[in-house]
């Protein structure tokens, strides 16, 4: 394995670089019969792509992706599903400065040590470009699933740099370009504007959230549910912390706090994120994700060359001062792959397990 490939029974492996000719993904055991066409997966791009507002990079990409095979007439056929986005808007000589200079923070030093080589145009292997085919993957799933259970996905912003972010309500998120649960974002497009102009970069904190997830996903011991989760969330680039339900904050519940207790009526609360012993209990699936501040930045930092000389480093380019604010679609997609694997993997060996006691599902605000 060489940790391109994601998932067991709904694998996707990933391939491309950032100022390649393209990038992609093949998606090897989609269901058959399922109805698919490119605009299923534009959605989801669309939200992704760069270029969409003053706060993110302004490399100018469609994203427009293309079904190269595993569906037939409009329908999924059981075969790999090949997905295409071309790379129309590179700027390699950006990177000419630092094909011989480790940036500070980023893939550089680790992938030129580990390979003996890098591309250093955009990041090459290692750029958050490479999440496209990820969300395009994603939305197969999602759709999948939403007809299958009827599951849902949505995540939002719930932290920018210093700024914590209130929650006011989900319809929010779609009208502005932090993904932010709240109807004024003028202190966040404030802040993003100085941090800009500072030559600076800031993390971000995403919720992710599961709804009408069915109970019985994941298997004890070591693939748990919220541990592929949480696996799954540490492969997106600048992830550095996760958490599922209480997450961190369980560390100061009590017992009779934390234990969410249940009744004929339900769940009367989610502190486990809707996974019990990692298996999904039907609540919500809950999960916060900590994305670190972007490491392309124009500010000069300290560094080395390849030759193990001092040198010092600014990075020129376009690029995202906040890599957070595009992340809510692919902590989605991410999410729904997951479930998706895990979906196929519970009808494979228990579809025909049957419950003497209905099961219940209440979830917390």
């Amino acid at each position: 394995m060489s940790g391109n490939t994601f998932g067991t029974l709904f694998a996707v492996t990933n391939f491309g670089e950032s100022h390649g000719p393209a990038i992609g993904c093949v998606i090897d055991g989609c269901p058959p019969g399922m109805p698919l066409s490119e605009a299923d997966i534009q959605a989801d791009l669309d939200r992704r792509r760069p270029g969409t507002s003053r706060h993110v990079t302004q490399r100018a990409e469609p994203d427009a992706v293309e079904i190269l095979s595993g569906v037939y007439e409009g329908v999924t056929t059981g075969t790999p599903i090949a997905l295409l986005i071309r790379n129309t808007d590179q700027r390699s000589k950006d990177y000419g400065d630092i094909a011989q200079r480790f940036r500070p923070g980023h893939a550089d030093y680790t992938y030129w040590h580990k390979y003996g080589v890098r591309d250093p145009r955009g990041g090459g292997r290692s750029s958050a470009r490479l999440t496209a085919p990820t969300v395009a993957a994603g939305a197969v799933a999602r759709k999948w699933l939403a007809e299958a259970y009827g599951t849902r996905f949505r995540a939002c912003m719930v932290q920018l740099g210093e700024l914590d972010i209130g929650f006011e309500s989900w319809e929010h998120v779609p009208h502005n370009p932090f993904f932010a649960p709240v109807a004024d974002v003028q202190r966040f497009e404030d802040y993003m504007d100085a941090l800009r102009k500072a030559g600076d970069s800031c993390g971000a904190r995403i919720r992710v959230q599961a709804t009408g997830v069915p109970v019985g996903l994941g298997e004890p011991i070591y693939d748990k549910l919220d541990a592929d989760i949480a696996w799954a969330m540490m492969g997106l680039n600048a992830v550095k912390g996760v958490e599922i339900g209480a997450g961190f904050a369980s560390a100061g519940q009590r017992g009779t706090v934390h234990g969410d207790s249940l009744s004929p009526e339900g769940f009367r609360s989610n502190h486990a994120g809707g996974v019990l012993g990692g298996i999904s209990s039907g609540q919500d699936i809950e999960v916060q994700i900590a994305i670190k501040p972007t490491s392309s930045i124009l500010s000069p930092r300290a560094s080395i060359d390849t030759a193990g000389q001092p040198v010092e480093v600014s990075t020129r380019g376009r690029h995202d001062p906040c890599v957070g604010i595009r992340a809510a679609p692919i902590a989605e997609a991410l999410l729904a792959l997951v479930l998706m694997d895990h979906a196929l993997r519970h009808r494979a060996q228990c579809g025909d397990v049957h419950q003497s006691v209905a099961p219940i599902a209440a979830s917390a605000p």
